[in-house]
């Protein structure tokens, strides 16, 4: 009883709630025997434009809260000049039925037509452009175009969002329960890039917005996307460590954008690193979205279950929070 105490008043206190005297946890564990050291919450995952139809989702008992996607352009839509009143107004959706809500921030994109970052990043110089070409497979001879990155290993880019990071916080630090950081996985034709990419600027340029977004954001949660590097697989060169040693260093959360059961790619890249530092870092956030949904359990034949899921999720990653697209079937 003592160590189970002693777990959960560590599982409240690191999640950056307000921690609970041992005596009230002991008399919580008395009153419901059932409860578990640390029992993983369940998040709505939607974009602002689409949480309009779907808001009525967060009236489910089994949602604690609500993750939204907000893009770099909707945000700033001119230098300098700020707008957040599409993320007021959803925050305000959330607090009004006491649900817990998570920003996510995003400057990469998963098709040719989104360009979602501000025009002056586009057709200033300064910029490199502003955004770089993603592929599917930049080894290809004839890679298929899928969309679109910040250039954030230009300084001037980076500068800017790191702006906008700061004028987030200045608004709604302590407001919102959290920052979701993009993914780190992307991939840029290298062989036409003219940004200056090279995968240790983008590394570094990464790990510096997480480290800027760690300091801007003093009383709300910060989580890091991070599923692969770009020149990687299986930590070759050292990303996947060093950026797992300086979230659990500094405080800051790690997640992933897809929870695949023991899948073969993320075996070998970041799944391994949630296991191992699962009681190292102050929270784990991961999502399963739409393409998530439909992969197949080599072991049943079908897709992947709730159960089957969670289970995963939180034996061997260590998930706390799960964002489960609204198309999730035991949401319907």
């Amino acid at each position: 009883m003592i160590r189970l105490i002693a777990a959960l008043c560590k599982v409240f206190s690191a999640r950056s709630l307000r921690p609970l005297p041992p005596l009230v946890v002991a008399a919580s564990i008395m009153t419901f025997p059932g409860i578990a050291v640390a029992d993983v919450k369940h998040y709505l995952y939607t974009s602002t434009g689409a949480f309009s139809e779907t808001r009525e989702l967060l009236h489910n008992p089994a949602i604690s809260g609500v993750q939204i996607l907000y893009n770099w352009r909707m945000l700033e839509p001119e230098k300098g000049r700020y707008d957040f009143s599409a993320i007021e107004r959803d925050l305000a959706v959330a607090q009004k039925i006491d649900k817990a809500f998570f920003l996510q921030l995003q400057d990469r994109f998963f098709w040719e037509g989104a360009r979602f970052v501000p025009d002056y990043l586009l057709k200033d110089p300064l910029y490199a452009g502003g955004l770089a070409r993603q592929v599917d497979d930049s080894e290809a001879e004839t890679p298929t175009p899928e969309g679109w990155v910040a250039v954030q290993w230009n300084d001037s880019v980076r500068s800017r969002y790191q702006a906008l990071l700061i004028a987030l916080a200045d608004q709604f630090d302590g407001r919102i329960e959290g920052l979701n950081l993009p993914e780190s996985s992307i991939d840029v034709d290298r062989r036409k890039d003219e940004t200056g990419f090279s995968c240790d600027a983008y590394f570094n340029a990464t790990l510096e917005n997480m480290v800027h977004a760690r300091n801007a954001f003093q009383a709300s949660q910060v989580v890091q996307y991070v599923n692969f590097w770009p020149c990687e697989w299986e930590n070759s060169e050292g990303y996947m460590q060093r950026s797992f040693e300086k979230a659990a260093e500094l405080g800051i959360g790690l997640g992933g954008p897809d929870i695949v059961p023991h899948r073969k790619a993320q075996m070998k890249n970041s799944y391994p690193f949630f296991h191992r530092y699962r009681d190292k870092l102050p929270v784990i956030a991961m999502a399963i979205q739409e393409p998530t949904l439909e992969y197949i359990n080599p072991e049943t034949g079908k897709t992947f279950t709730r159960s089957e899921f969670i289970k995963f999720a939180t034996d061997y990653l260590g998930v706390d929070i799960i964002f489960w697209s609204a198309s999730a079937p035991w949401l319907q």
